[in-house]
């Protein structure tokens, strides 16, 4: 009884919590879910908090919880309801588990997914660019499939899902057939690689308004890694 009331494996509630919040938004991010900056933050925060609280739970909630077979979507969008009445009566809002606070800016970088918000409804030409698939960059650059698909695995080109499971890859960071140089550092610290292209491809403040893009090609590696991890 005592050990399902605890965290798993000895870690502590604020510890759990944190681990969810920040698995739960990496995944978000690394499979193109295009939230807005503060529900990315919210979602995860919530996930953390859920976690963490329902090892707490006496052992009859919890049998409650997974007999429940009603409508969870329903029941949370209640929930919701009710957070602003509560806020505005001065309880406590939804706030980062890990530190009893509201989870804190991440900096540009939410500047950045707040800006791409609306890429989902949008074209991918649209705001990327012109992109091309395995064989149209084997048939014209020669890039065979199997170096462009290690390129991938290794995140050394960046690669923007289309449709179903199809990718398609942004031309502007190809020369000479191979991807640029820095292309892979961005993607290490941005992670996502729509937000990444996305900040790749627009005026960056932190580059007096110079396109990264445009930099990678003229070989300024340095500057622009720098700032996408100051970003970031």
């Amino acid at each position: 009884m005592t050990r399902l009331q605890t965290p798993p494996e000895g870690i502590s509630q604020e510890t759990l919590a944190g681990l969810v919040t920040e698995a739960v938004q990496q995944t978000l991010m690394q499979q193109g879910v295009l939230l807005d900056a503060q529900a990315l933050a919210s979602a995860s925060a919530l996930a953390g908090s859920v976690a963490a609280a329902l090892p707490l739970l006496p052992l009859a909630q919890r049998h409650a919880i997974d007999s429940f077979k009603g409508d969870w979507t329903a029941l949370i969008s209640e929930f919701f309801r009710m957070v602003p009445e509560r806020i505005a009566s001065g309880g406590p809002a939804v706030s980062d588990p890990a530190s009893g606070r509201a989870p804190p800016e991440a900096g540009r970088l939410q500047n950045i997914a707040e800006r791409a918000a609306g890429l989902q409804s949008m074209l991918l030409e649209d705001w990327a660019g012109e992109v091309a698939g395995s064989t149209y960059l084997e048939e014209k650059l020669r890039i065979p499939r199997s170096t462009l698909h290690r390129w991938q695995r290794r995140g050394e080109v960046v690669a923007l899902r289309k449709g179903g499971r199809k990718h398609v890859f942004p031309l502007a960071q190809f020369v000479d057939g191979r991807p640029v140089l820095g292309i892979s550092d961005v993607l290490s610290a941005i992670g996502n690689p729509r937000l990444a292209w996305f900040w790749l491809t627009r005026p960056a403040p932190e580059l007096n308004g110079r396109v990264p893009i445009e930099m990678l090609r003229e070989d300024m590696v340095t500057d622009v890694v720098r700032a996408a991890r100051a970003v970031s």
